[in-house]
């Protein structure tokens, strides 16, 4: 059985694995496209269920629907992406790639956030709620529960989810 010194740096060590990961591909990503990583992973979110409203591509992406809306306004102000009135229900927004954020997804690379999620909704629930204790349990060491989470490796904050939400598996 492993001592409390080996666990801990197998802890710390696989905590600087995963920061390494996301910050290479999040440079790569950035350097390729000129794009943040949250922007890159919101145009092949779009990509993949096009035409696609601004909630569901926020629940696609784990973020807060007002965090998506900020992603797409600067997505569009690069002519990357286009809103239009859905012709069902003229209430109803839907946002599409243009001809130049097709080009631009050609030559992407993979953004860790997808993987990440990818990863995450393909483990079982009873591992889920294991992995989501433990990250709470670091959260709580740190003393970070109170700070609201950015997006990786970006400024823009995502608005925090009621508690309970996140909770909702261990019941």
């Amino acid at each position: 059985m492993a001592t409390t010194p080996e666990v801990v740096a197998e802890i710390i060590d696989n905590i600087r694995r995963f920061f390494q990961v996301v910050n290479e591909h999040s440079k790569r990503a950035e350097r390729e496209t000129g794009l943040t990583g949250p922007q890159l992973w919101a145009i092949k979110v779009i990509a993949e269920a096009a035409p696609i409203k601004p909630s569901e591509l926020a629940r696609r992406m784990y973020l807060h629907p007002a965090t998506v809306v900020g992603l797409i306004d600067r997505l569009e102000k690069r002519n990357l992406v286009s809103r239009t009135r859905s012709q069902e229900d003229r209430r109803v927004v839907e946002i599409a790639l243009t001809e130049q954020g097709q080009e631009l997804l050609v030559l992407a690379p993979e953004v860790p956030q997808g993987l990440l999620v990818r990863g995450l909704e393909s483990v079982s629930t009873r591992k889920l709620s294991r992995i989501a204790e433990s990250m709470d349990e670091l959260v709580r060491i740190i003393g970070a529960e109170e700070i609201p989470p950015q997006l990786i490796l970006s400024t823009e904050v995502n608005l925090p989810r009621k508690r309970k939400e996140s909770t909702l598996l261990r019941k």
